[in-house]
């Protein structure tokens, strides 16, 4: 394929050797599908850009959960431009019908996308810290004129008139305790504790296979490592929550608009039910203690009483967090509770909101006091698990159109949905027949309210996304 932006920006070293912001591109931090979509949009646009991706390759994070199959088709994961973009090359879309794995995301999509725009995309560039060229935090006069500078992990500089930071959250999990701090013992027991999505029946079965595997969160990422496990034979599964009952992960079944999210609680809870899943509510993970026959996890409720048991293997499935130190020298008015922007806590607040009754939002919400700087994508969210890959990318297309000077385009957020859901109610049964059951990571779009169960104040911290 032929670059679709023209010869890239000269070579990388002219990014540190200008000095005024009108004359830098735009920096993208993350070659996931939000960071390329900014990318791609940038690129109709006629603005100058660069795409940092910390992996060797363009949806490094989503590689890594490369087995797990997502709950919305083809056709509402992929963003307006980067298509545009693709299309005009000669690339044809996959079936729009069908429930892609994160591969195919990485390979039909993602990787085409990074290769059309050429040398504009870098990976192996981990970022490191944001500044503003010759100003701390503190120094205001001139400030907004100054360029940004980006560190990397190598020791480079470059600058920037902008910076879009799509980073994601994946590289920071939330910790295993339930207060939000690490549980006491378990760095000590690290190697006997894996994050969320592993490969459960391909590269890692034999780490789970014939073992006592305890699967703490209420997330579907927590749903679908269960619905993995439940057919390894000899293979006895604790699942562990916080709230009271499992109701929000069980979610809205045969009601729910996306029916492969639907029929994963549905599953998950005949799997209860049945007993081969032993479901223990109430669970507040306080310390863990490696010892001769195997790991006990014990839980310590707010009220101080205790219940324990023994496992082999544990996978924290507690969902993540952003990693606000790159940006510690930005200026940033970041929400206490959720991590966000203020404008937008209220509009994802997972005590209020599902992933379906989040708004479309853009710009105004997404920005903070220092200009030119916005985080996008799940990063923008904070520690909300209501985020959906087709509002990442009206936030990219909404900041974009800002960086563009186009502030009315910028302002007309909205995503445009069937009014009876985004699938056919044959979808999911038709998938399995192909591929198997579709599980744990929505890529979806919804922006109108959907009849998912009620997210109640006592949830797990686990999301309806994965």
């Amino acid at each position: 394929m032929s670059g679709c932006c023209g010869p890239a920006t000269a070579e990388i070293e002219q990014f540190t050797t200008q000095h005024q912001p009108e004359g830098l591109p735009v920096v993208v931090i993350g070659a996931g599908p939000v960071g390329l979509a900014a990318a791609a949009h940038l690129a109709e646009r006629g603005l100058d850009f660069l795409v940092l991706e910390a992996g060797q390759q363009a949806g490094a994070s989503i590689a890594k959960w490369g087995h797990v199959r997502v709950f919305s088709p083809w056709k509402y994961d992929i963003d307006a431009a980067a298509r545009r973009l693709l299309e005009a090359d000669g690339w044809t879309a996959p079936d729009p019908e069908w429930l892609p794995t994160g591969a195919e995301l990485v390979d039909d999509y993602l990787a085409p996308l990074a290769k059309l725009l050429g040398r504009r995309v870098r990976t192996g560039a981990a970022v490191t810290a944001i500044s503003r060229l010759g100003y701390d935090r503190v120094r205001t006069n001139g400030r907004e004129q100054a360029p940004f500078l980006i560190r990397l992990a190598d020791g480079q500089e470059l600058q920037a008139r902008a910076v879009v930071d799509a980073s994601g959250t994946y590289a920071s999990p939330n910790v295993l305790g339930a207060g939000g701090l690490p549980a006491h013992g378990e760095q000590t027991a690290a190697e006997l504790i894996d994050h969320a999505l592993p490969d459960v029946l391909g590269a890692d079965r034999g780490r789970y296979e014939g073992k006592r595997v305890l699967v703490v969160g209420a997330g579907h990422s927590a749903a679908t490592t269960l619905l993995a496990l439940a057919q390894l034979d000899d293979t006895p599964i604790t699942w562990a929550i916080r709230a009271g009952d499992a109701a929000r992960t069980y979610g809205g079944g045969e009601a729910d608009a996306l029916p492969a999210r639907g029929a994963l609680g549905t599953r998950l809870h005949a799997l209860v039910t049945s007993g081969r899943i032993t479901l223990l509510t109430g669970f507040f993970t306080h310390r863990v203690n490696v010892t001769a026959h195997g790991v006990e996890v014990v839980s310590r409720d707010p009220s101080g009483a205790e219940q324990s048991l023994v496992v082999d293997r544990i996978v924290s499935a507690t969902g993540y967090r952003p990693d606000h130190s790159i940006a510690g020298e930005l200026r940033l008015d970041l929400d206490p509770i959720l991590g966000s922007t203020r404008a937008l806590a209220p509009l994802i607040d997972p005590n209020q909101h599902s992933c379906g009754t989040v708004p479309a939002h853009g710009v105004d919400g997404l920005a903070h006091p220092e200009p030119g700087y916005y985080a996008i994508g799940v990063k923008s969210y904070g520690r909300a698990p209501t985020f959906l890959m087709a509002t990442g990318y009206e936030q990219a297309r909404s900041v974009v159109a800002a960086l563009a000077g186009d502030w009315e385009a910028a302002r007309q957020v909205q995503l445009e949905l069937p009014e009876t859901g985004v699938c056919s109610s044959s979808l999911a049964e038709a998938q399995e027949q192909r591929a198997g059951l579709a599980t744990g990571i929505s890529g979806g779009l919804l922006a109108t309210p959907l009849p998912l169960a009620t997210v109640s104040a006592s949830g797990d911290g686990g999301g309806c996304c994965g």
